[in-house]
C-alpha cells in the first residue's frame, strides 16, 4: 500500500485491527520498514494495537529523491551541511502518513533515526502524538559512536547484491548485540530483500545529512509533556547508552530501561520485553 504525504508517497503496511490503538512504527538510518520484524509486528498487535510500518523517504518504495544528488558528506561532516532536508521534514512525511490514515494521533515509536524523527514529531506536532518510545536513538550529540561502529556505518557502497548482503552481515557484526547469538540467515534475507526493493546508498546519504544538519533537541524535549519509554542496550557502539540516558534526561518523567548485551539492533529474545513495555505505555 502507499499514500501522499507531505508531497510525497510512502509505502506502508498494517498489522492488527482498525480501531485498535494506533501505533506507527518509524524504522532508522537507510533501512525500510521490513527491519520492522513482521513477527514483532504481530505480537504488538496481539497486544490490542493497529500497528503501521512504512518506508521513510528515500528508502525502500517510498518517493527517492534523485533530484536532490548526494550532498557533501565530508562537509557535513565538519559542520557545514548543505541539506536537502532535514529531520522536521521527516516528522513531516509522518504527519501526512497519519492524515492519510485517517489517525488524529497516534502513538509512535521509533528506532535510531527513527527516534529522532519520532523526537521531532512529538516537539513539533504534540497534537498528533499519544505516547513516544524512543529506541536507541539520541537527542542529538550524546552517545557518539565508537570508531569501530563508525567505520561500519561510512562504508562505501556495495557494487552488487551479494555484495550488500556480505557488506550487511559485517555491518551487524560490529553494531549489533553481543549478548545475544546474531541471527545470520535472517539477516541475509533481509538485506537481500532491501536490495531488490530499494538499493539507493545516495538516499542513505541525504537521511545521514538530514541527521548532521539538524541540530540537537534536548532544549526543545524539555517541552515534551506525552508518556515517554526510552530504551536503549547497554552494549551499542552506533548509539552508545548516554545518547538513551540523554534522552530520557531530556523528557520530564520519561522512564528509561537499559538492557545488558544489547547492541543497535532488536534481538528476537527481548522482543516479548519490549512489547510488554511499549504496551504499558500506550494502554496509560
Amino acid at each position: 500500500m502507499s499514500a501522499k504525504a507531505n508531497g510525497l508517497e510512502l509505502a506502508y503496511d498494517s498489522f492488527g485491527t482498525p480501531g485498535d490503538r494506533p501505533l506507527l512504527l518509524i524504522m532508522g538510518l537507510g533501512s525500510q520498514m521490513i527491519m520492522w520484524d513482521e513477527a514483532f509486528c504481530e505480537l504488538l498487535a496481539e497486544q490490542g494495537h493497529h500497528v503501521v510500518r512504512f518506508d521513510n523517504r528515500d528508502v525502500g518504495l517510498s518517493t527517492h529523491l534523485h533530484e536532490a544528488g548526494v550532498p557533501d558528506l565530508g562537509a557535513a561532516l565538519a559542520g557545514d551541511a548543505q541539506a536537502p532536508y532535514l529531520l522536521a521534514d521527516l516528522a513531516l512525511d509522518t504527519v501526512g502518513l497519519l492524515d492519510a490514515l485517517g489517525w488524529p494521533a497516534a502513538h509512535v515509536v521509533g528506532v535510531s533515526m527513527g527516534g529522532m524523527i519520532a523526537q521531532e514529531l512529538t516537539i513539533n506536532h504534540p497534537d498528533r502524538v499519544l505516547s513516544l518510545t524512543s529506541i536507541m536513538s539520541t537527542p542529538g550529540k550524546a552517545g557518539p559512536p565508537t570508531p569501530e561502529a563508525s567505520a561500519a556505518l561510512f562504508s562505501p557502497p556495495a557494487p552488487d547484491r551479494a555484495t550488500a548482503v556480505e557488506r550487511a552481515l559485517a555491518v551487524w557484526s560490529v553494531i549489533g548485540s553481543p549478548g545475544y547469538e546474531p541471527d545470520h540467515e535472517r539477516i541475509a534475507k533481509l538485506s537481500g530483500l532491501a536490495y531488490d526493493r530499494a538499493y539507493d546508498p545516495a538516499g542513505t546519504t541525504r537521511q545521514l545529512v538530514a541527521i548532521l544538519a539538524s541540530g540537537d533537541r534536548t532544549e526543545r524535549l524539555a517541552a515534551v509533556d506525552k508518556p515517554t519509554l526510552v530504551l536503549h542496550g547497554e552494549a551499542d557502539p552506533l548509539i552508545q547508552v548516554d545518547g538513551g540516558k540523554a534522552t530520557a534526561a531530556a523528557v520530564p518523567g520519561a522512564r528509561l530501561i537499559t538492557f545488558p548485551g544489547m547492541g543497535h539492533d532488536l534481538p528476537r529474545p527481548l522482543w516479548e520485553r519490549f512489547v510488554t513495555e511499549i504496551t504499558r505505555l500506550t494502554r496509560g
